[in-house]
């Protein structure tokens, strides 16, 4: 009876699943074309008076109203929201 040994770079490994990670969340995160304020609301985990109180009303900020629903460019919010963020860790 012969043994088979099996050697794992365990490294490798998390590198190939920390990619593949990555790629089914930009997957998922794509499948959005426009966020509602809802959808703002959960992807910031900021209240909809925080939001208005903060960045809603820069000019920077991509929004857009049909009837009365505001609705977000998904990617050019995500965009808009990182340099936002970094620029309040300028401003302390």
């Amino acid at each position: 009876m012969s043994l088979v040994s099996v050697k794992i770079d365990e490294i490798e490994v998390l590198q190939l699943f920390s990619a593949e990670i990555r790629k089914q969340v930009q997957e998922i995160e794509n499948e959005l074309v426009y966020w509602d304020a809802k959808e703002l609301q959960r992807r910031t985990c900021m209240s909809w008076s925080f939001i208005q109180d903060t960045f809603f009303n820069d000019p920077r900020f991509p929004k857009f109203k049909v009837r009365t629903k505001w609705l977000f460019p998904a990617k050019e919010a995500r965009q808009f929201l990182t340099m936002w963020l970094k620029e309040q860790e300028v401003s302390k």
